[in-house]
């Protein structure tokens, strides 16, 4: 094709880009790719198509959106000019200075058209600019939907199947000649309205009653309701035109009527320049870090706590997926914050990998083995991992709590809490985070309003989204987004932190390194008291810390851990096979103080009577070597429901299993030990319970991924063979060479064995290339333009154009040969 002749379809247009222009096409609109075209024109095709159109507005900015906005409503195809003053209005002329709003439109508008060319949303040159059909039909008008614009259908459009009496009551009313067919009259009624002049004396001639009516009719919506006799205003605008029937009782206001109101606008307020994000507050940036070190050490705290707290196995799945309310808040409740929060965390290890289903068949949630590796890591790292696995997660944990679209409750852990927007959110939430100066926290709503104009398709796409969700998904992303970020320690007092930025810009190592100077080292002691209490002065070493969780239960937290002894506590910790003689060494070893006495007592004192009674299975027994105590249980009441009977002076059976009666002589206030067949003392520690290897959980992809730059160079290639194969000009047959009629470019060729096998030895002797019909053994038809190398033993060995690269061909499975035109060759 010439260069300087213009496009006659997309088609021709895209043929005519560089290899360049064609990657940039496929990386901004990816969905193409999937296969990889044939052609360009099955690319052109395909990237006319619904989905992928809708995909592309999807992406566009505000301006970039409004333009295609204001084409679909232009005339077809439209002048550079023409468009702009759709988006500036014509009420200036060319000479005059343009206002600021309109100089920054100018401005913008080559961007936003070199947007819409690149992701093939239109095509030519600028004096014939053309949308393609389907984005028209989703951005114009039509009686089924209302154009983004505001705007009704055209004249035209609205008047036709009107009567043409009708239309030259209409041209009288107005003060036009009578016309001697329908399709004069509305082009004479089409004049008026885009004649400003003109349109200016029809409307100074209109009651202020009509001009209310058209007020409120103009930005859109254009339809109104009329009742079988309208009021004067109503009738005078309807007898001119003004107001067009729809239907009996439905009116509307004509596109160019709307426009002259408008003076040329389609748009009310056109957005050219994305608004400033503006700042609300600025702190000094190393008063943020900490404070986001601080909230990251609280992050990893809660984590840890998390696992701990379903070590030996976490709470049941629903059979519909996800953790019942019930034992939300029951998590809720241990960690010590609000379900929403306890949702946060329960998601954020679940998206990490820490927390998995054990696969059991009575499945439960339980840590993961890579948990324990999670653990032995430094505090920089593990919290790295946490926030990694963040920004690259769709799990939504704000959606707890509301509803699906088939009205069903939305459980933590769920399997419907999944949108594939999340990731993107986050990321760019954070990226306006370090446009900012450090220290500075953003303004919430100018924030929320960038992000709109970034993205103003965007809102409700997601494809579950329930009632309760509303219609921005991608505003409530961000509020959740920020609240998030600061629960983790991305952002401290409302700011990015450096650590934050270091991840964003370098990468982990960078940030953890950054991390680990503002998070105090864990301690190897704690102080104990004289009212049985230990106080942690900051983070336990985790063995310190492990053996104590088991000797003492945690009374409250803070900057500072206070522990409390009871005798359940130290109870706990014999059971787990410590000796008092252990507990009193261990105590002694990571205290800064003397164990305080009533300590030593407790301990002493329930070692003493730990193991006196021993429980076994009967079902269950009582043994125990004094029968006072044993006289002393059947007496109480409280041992009524264990239905104990006295098998000798020093056993006693019950029909309870052993681990009630354990649980309810502890009741009672004694100390007994569980018993093993053989006699001896069953030690029970805490069981860790883990879920078999699991890998984290796989994001939901937002559409195709973004190709990486071999793909798209391979993909271009493989178009652009494909494109010769298929528009290559083929030598025309010649008389007798055994063909009936010349053959078409879109159809495979047609020759006998013989005729295939004398054209390609002879193109594999001069070293020419030839076209090719081919049916792979699936069936599949294709054409290829190939240069052959060797013909033997059935097959043809030859440099596939179509496919860049040396292939054999099978001669039976080739359907046809031909030659191709002198202009046509390589």
């Amino acid at each position: 094709m010439g260069t300087t002749t213009p496009p006659r379809t997309l088609a021709e247009a895209l043929r005519a880009r560089g290899d360049e222009s064609l990657a940039g096409l496929l990386r901004a609109r990816p969905d193409l790719l999937n296969p990889v075209p044939n052609d360009i024109t099955q690319l052109a095709t395909r990237a006319g198509t619904r989905a992928s159109v809708v995909r592309a507005l999807e992406h566009l900015d505000r301006f970039a959106l409004q333009t295609a906005e204001a084409l679909a409503v232009a005339p077809d195809p439209a002048p550079y000019d023409t468009l702009l003053s759709l988006l500036t209005g014509d009420g200036l002329d060319d000479g005059e200075q343009r206002d600021d709003a309109g100089a920054a439109i100018t401005a913008a508008l080559p961007t936003a058209l070199a947007t819409l060319r690149e992701q093939a949303l239109i095509w030519g040159e600028d004096d014939r600019l053309r949308l393609v059909r389907t984005a028209r039909e989703l951005l114009a008008p039509s009686p089924q939907h209302h154009s983004p614009t505001g705007l009704g259908p055209t004249v035209t459009e609205a008047t036709a199947g009107m009567s043409p009496g009708r239309l030259q009551e209409i041209l009288t009313a107005t003060g036009l000649s009578a016309t001697h067919d329908p399709v004069s009259a509305v082009a004479a009624l089409s004049a008026l309205f885009t004649d400003r002049t003109r349109m200016a004396e029809l409307l100074d001639t209109a009651p202020v009653e009509a001009l209310s009516v058209l007020d409120r009719l103009v930005w859109g919506p254009p339809y109104g309701e009329v009742t079988p006799n309208p009021t004067p205003p109503v009738k005078w605008l309807r007898d001119r035109g003004l107001l067009l029937p729809v239907s009996t009782r439905t009116v509307v206001l004509p596109r160019e009527a709307a426009l002259h109101l408008r003076a040329g606008r389609a748009h009310r307020v056109p957005e050219p320049v994305p608004p400033a994000v503006a700042a609300a507050a600025e702190r000094d940036p190393q008063a943020v870090d900490r404070a986001a070190a601080g909230q990251a050490f609280t992050a990893l705290s809660t984590v840890e706590e998390l696992l701990k707290l379903w070590n030996g196995g976490g709470p049941a799945i629903l059979r519909a997926g996800g953790l019942s309310v019930r034992e939300l808040k029951r998590a809720a409740t241990a960690l010590d914050v609000t379900e929403p929060i306890a949702a946060f965390w329960i998601e954020l290890a679940y998206g990490a990998g820490l927390l998995a289903s054990d696969g059991e068949p009575d499945e439960r949630y339980a840590p993961t083995p890579a948990s324990d590796e999670w653990l032995d890591l430094s505090a920089g790292e593990r919290w790295t991992h946490l926030a990694t696995a963040w920004l690259a997660g769709t799990r939504t944990p704000g959606l707890v709590g509301g509803q699906d679209a088939k009205g069903r409750a939305l459980s933590a852990l769920g399997p419907e809490l999944d949108r594939s927007a999340a990731p993107d959110v986050r990321l760019r939430v954070l990226a306006l985070f370090a446009e900012l100066p450090p220290g500075t926290a953003p303004d919430a709503e100018t924030l929320l309003r960038r992000l709109r104009w970034e993205r103003p398709l965007r809102g409700g796409t997601s494809t579950s989204t329930g009632p309760t969700e509303g219609t921005d998904l991608r505003s409530r992303l961000a509020l959740w987004t920020l609240n998030e970020a600061e629960l983790l320690g991305i952002t401290g007092r409302g700011a990015l932190s450096a650590q934050a930025r270091a991840l964003l810009a370098e990468g982990e190592d960078a940030a953890a390194a950054l991390l680990a100077p503002l998070i105090p080292d864990p301690l190897d002691h704690v102080l104990l008291q004289a009212d049985l209490t230990a106080v942690a002065p900051g983070p336990l070493e985790r063995p310190l810390a492990a053996t104590l969780s088991v000797l003492a239960d945690v009374e409250s937290k803070g900057g500072a851990t206070v522990y409390r002894f009871t005798p359940g506590s130290v109870r706990r910790a014999l059971d787990a096979g410590q000796a008092a003689a252990d507990l009193h060494a261990f105590l002694a070893a990571h205290s800064r103080t003397p164990v305080p006495q009533p300590l030593s007592y407790l301990i002493d004192d329930v070692a003493r009577r730990h193991g006196h009674l021993r429980i076994g299975a009967a079902s269950a027994y009582v043994r125990c070597d004094d029968e006072a105590v044993l006289n002393e249980i059947l007496a109480d009441r409280r041992s009524t429901g264990l239905r104990l009977r006295r098998l000798a002076p020093t056993v006693l059976a019950s029909q309870s299993d052993p681990g009630s009666l354990l649980e309810a002589l502890r009741d009672m206030g004694y100390a007994p030990a569980a018993e093993s067949a053989e006699g001896d003392v069953l030690i029970t520690r805490a069981g860790a319970r883990r879920t078999p290897p699991r890998t984290p959980p796989v994001p939901v992809p937002e559409g195709p991924p973004t190709p990486d730059d071999t793909l798209l160079g391979a993909a271009v290639r493989a178009i652009r063979a494909g494109d010769t194969a298929a528009t290559v000009v083929r030598k025309e047959p010649s008389e007798g060479a055994g063909t009936t009629a010349p053959t078409p470019a879109d159809s495979l060729p047609r020759t006998t064995p013989a005729e295939t096998l004398a054209t390609v030895q002879a193109a594999a002797m001069t070293g020419s290339a030839v076209w090719i019909g081919y049916v792979n053994a699936d069936g599949a038809a294709s054409q290829r333009v190939i240069a052959p190398v060797r013909v033997e033993g059935g097959f043809v060995t030859a440099f596939d154009h179509t496919a860049d690269e040396v292939r054999t061909y099978p001669l039976h499975r080739i359907t046809g040969v031909a030659e191709l035109a002198e202009d046509g060759k390589g």
